[in-house]
């Protein structure tokens, strides 16, 4: 086992320990505050009835989705508002208002345009990620150092050439950071979806977290937060982890 692994590792198991025997001790039989072994009780039945695997394959059906599409309006506003100083002065102040909005806000009008739907789903989705995104480019591209794109102009180089050459290399570690705050932009706001908009076609984990609070079972609630936890992080390691290693290899400070 890698030595990286042990310390958090250990320290999750002495956590864990700890809130089984509270929770025992001060809390017994307390329907708000559930074991562990009662989590994962929940979470072992729910493997079995293949309730939460269709869960998650649904949700992550929709984040993917919405991921896309807002990461790619995210990256486009963000080019052109960097190119364009009209265009930042037009739409940038408006994207930093939107950024702040919290994604629930979003859900009445979602419900209102699209109905009980999925379209109103990939709405909230994509409104959570793409203001983040856009930022992100736009701020990551302004940050180069103009004797770059001088030096390049310098020798003749323009339009794409200068983007695809310059700019986007130069900018690509701030973009990888935006796209991963976008990630998890769109996560909060597919949660914020699927609690509140009902889908009969489609059972996701938000709505999963949003019946274990109806039926009073905490250990349904817990388990699915641990799933979006768990889901989050094996992406970090899967997608974003490897792309920044590469980044800090490329750039020279050591593969991390």
């Amino acid at each position: 086992m890698s030595r990286r692994l042990v310390a958090p590792l250990a320290f999750a198991a002495l956590l864990l320990a700890g809130w089984e025997a509270s929770v025992r001790a001060w809390l017994p039989g307390s329907p708000f505050v559930p074991t562990p072994t009662a989590i994962l009780g929940w979470f072992w039945e729910a493997l079995l009835d293949g309730s939460l695997l269709e869960a998650t394959l649904v949700t992550l059906r929709r984040l993917s989705l919405g991921f896309l599409v807002g990461a790619g309006l995210g990256l486009l506003l963000g080019g052109l508002c960097a190119r364009s100083r009209t265009v930042r002065d037009a739409i940038g102040w408006l994207a930093l208002g939107l950024q702040t909005l919290p994604s629930v806000c979003w859900v009445p009008l979602a419900i209102l345009w699209f109905g009980q739907r999925e379209g109103a789903i990939l709405f909230v989705t994509v409104m959570g990620t793409v203001w983040s995104v856009m930022l992100a480019v736009q701020e990551s591209v302004l940050s180069v150092p103009p004797l770059y794109v001088r030096a390049a102009q310098t020798m003749g180089s323009r339009g794409w050439h200068l983007w695809s050459r310059i700019l986007i290399p130069a900018s690509l570690p701030g973009i990888v950071g935006g796209m991963k705050q976008g990630w998890a932009f769109a996560w909060r706001s597919l949660m914020a979806a699927e609690i509140f908009v009902v889908i009969l076609s489609g059972y996701g984990l938000g709505t999963m977290l949003h019946d274990g609070r109806e039926l009073l079972r905490m250990e349904q609630v817990v388990g699915v937060m641990a799933v979006v936890i768990l889901v989050g992080l094996l992406a970090d390691l899967a997608l974003f982890g490897p792309v920044e290693r590469w980044l800090r290899r490329t750039r020279g400070l050591g593969g991390g």
